[in-house]
């Protein structure tokens, strides 16, 4: 029985594309991988096929014509997961920023310990962060101190891109239409499972930079993050939210359950 569904994106990962996918099938449990391309023209798509003799009922290519944004090509894979009936969906990085071990760490928030949805999270714990420069290292700490300023949202890692839903949570979700499609996207997702009342967990992590292809990072994704969640908190003073549907006469219960416990502190 498999674990759950793990999304990978990809435009031009051939260096990373077969190390990541063979090390996630190499874990105690078992997952399948989606692989979305953005028709990478190094030829991952082709790495992926070869890899699918070998893997043939866990291993699945999702190939899209262009660059289309990572946003998108997560939502494709979500709603690719719920018509075949995945209960955990999970968003991973191919070039091993995030660690595949920690899959299991997530998994078992969700189907364990019943969280709705878990971040792997890079600042519950200081800051753990390797391989960056500092001054990307303090944009990005401050943007998740900026969005939890502008929201309220009690996350300490709000732009974080490892995740683990349940299939309950992207399906209220979903309902919405997502509008942002860069780094925004992860702080939306995260933003509207919030306001749902959804339980979110967040699970102490390792970030390392990539050590093989290049970033996909770009100033106009910290642009459209910075206003973007401007536009989200504007966006909630005239909707409610109610699970079932996508605006309703009754606010997210008082009570949001956004664990930000240490393991030790949760075992007490």
């Amino acid at each position: 029985m498999n674990s759950g569904l793990v999304l990978i994106p990809t435009y031009n990962e051939r260096e990373n594309a077969e190390l990541i996918i063979r090390k996630v099938f190499s874990l105690p449990k078992a997952f399948d991988v989606l692989i979305i391309d953005d028709g990478s023209p190094d030829g991952t798509a082709a790495i992926v096929r070869g890899l699918m003799q070998e893997f043939p009922d866990r291993l699945f290519l999702e190939e899209r014509q262009g660059k289309m944004g990572l946003g998108t090509a997560y939502i494709h894979g979500f709603r690719w997961a719920l018509m075949r009936g995945y209960e955990y969906v999970f968003e991973m990085d191919a070039d091993f920023s995030h660690n595949p071990d920690d899959l299991i760490r997530l998994y078992e928030a969700c189907a364990v310990d019943g969280y709705d949805m878990a971040i792997g999270s890079r600042y519950i714990q200081g800051v753990n962060v390797v391989n960056w420069p500092m001054d990307r290292v303090l944009m990005s700490w401050f943007a998740s101190a900026y969005v939890r300023f502008i929201t309220g949202m009690p996350i300490a890692d709000a732009t974080a891109g490892f995740k683990c839903y349940t299939a309950r949570v992207l399906r209220t979700v979903l309902r919405h239409r997502i509008r942002f499609v860069g780094y925004a996207f992860q702080i939306e997702m995260k933003w509207l499972a919030y306001k749902y009342g959804f339980r979110i967990k967040e699970v102490p992590i390792i970030f390392t930079d990539r050590t093989r292809g290049a970033s996909k990072m770009s100033k106009g994704i910290f642009k459209e993050a910075f206003f973007g969640v401007v536009q989200m908190k504007v966006y909630s003073w005239f909707h409610r939210f109610r699970r079932g549907t996508t605006d309703s006469s009754q606010n997210a219960p008082d009570a949001i359950s956004v664990s930000t416990a240490t393991p030790a502190q949760e075992s007490r």
